[in-house]
């Protein structure tokens, strides 16, 4: 099952591919821009997550924190995040069971079962505010903050 906007969004807690705990409760009060991604270290992942890093002092003016989720092995995020040089968290969902909350298991090619392109907005009140899924890693970032600033007061 997929998350839509107005129903609330699941609740986690996972370590980071840097061994920092992430949780989305423990993130209330905040908007957080979660992003799943099919796999660390491919071109368009690296497109994506390099543009997150680069708007990411807009999202922090807007008081969003932005996190990764594909189904990598922590060391593969840990090293994605190295080559891209990446500051927000990375979360490895070997297990598959975060991917699955939010109902974003796709195929790459027909072939492997992994997470897909798709960008929630999650509002400070922890509800999902907006969802964004498409296969191109170039829209994900200027919808996602364009979504943010529509819906967030802006932070000084």
């Amino acid at each position: 099952m997929s998350v839509t906007p107005g129903q609330p969004a699941p609740d986690f807690t996972r370590r980071s591919d840097d061994g920092r705990t992430v949780s989305l409760g423990a993130l209330r009060g905040r908007w957080v821009v979660l992003y799943f991604y099919p796999r660390a270290g491919s071109a368009g992942c690296s497109i994506e997550a390099q543009r997150f890093e680069a708007a990411l002092p807009e999202f922090e003016r807007l008081g969003a924190q932005v996190i990764g989720v594909s189904t990598d092995t922590e060391a593969r995020q840990a090293a994605f995040r190295d080559s891209c040089r990446l500051s927000y968290p990375l979360i490895p969902d070997g297990d598959r069971s975060l991917c699955r909350q939010y109902g974003v298991m796709g195929t790459l090619g027909g072939l492997l079962n992994m997470a897909s392109r798709v960008t929630v907005l999650i509002d400070p009140d922890g509800l999902v505010a907006w969802v964004h899924r498409s296969g191109n890693p170039l829209t994900h970032v200027s919808g996602a903050l364009a979504e943010l600033e529509r819906r967030a007061p802006t932070r000084a």
